[in-house]
């Protein structure tokens, strides 16, 4: 029983992860008081990005690849974009 309660966990924060890649963040204020690097650099992307008459949303995906995110830094990314959400910087709605 142990193993398939490890499986189903495994499972489980892959498809987590899954539906945070196909949701949208919409900046909601342009501020990077007491922000990591690379919360900092997801906030400049979006700005930059509605300040050149973009859209203010962006998909996760589009954000991973525009800042060259890759392998292990995918998690500190959805990290980042969480602690963002909790700081009520950007918001973030699923597809």
């Amino acid at each position: 029983m142990d193993g398939t309660e490890r499986v189903g966990e495994s499972h489980g924060r892959r498809a987590n992860e899954q539906t945070l890649v196909s949701t949208i963040v919409v900046l909601i204020r342009n501020t990077t008081w007491r922000c990591g690097k690379l919360e900092k650099s997801i906030v400049k992307h979006l700005y930059k990005r509605h300040e050149n008459f973009g859209k203010p949303e962006i998909t996760v995906k589009e954000i991973m690849t525009n800042l060259n995110i890759t392998g292990e830094k995918k998690d500190e990314c959805l990290d980042a974009l969480r602690r963002l959400e909790k700081r009520n910087i950007v918001k973030i709605t699923p597809l």
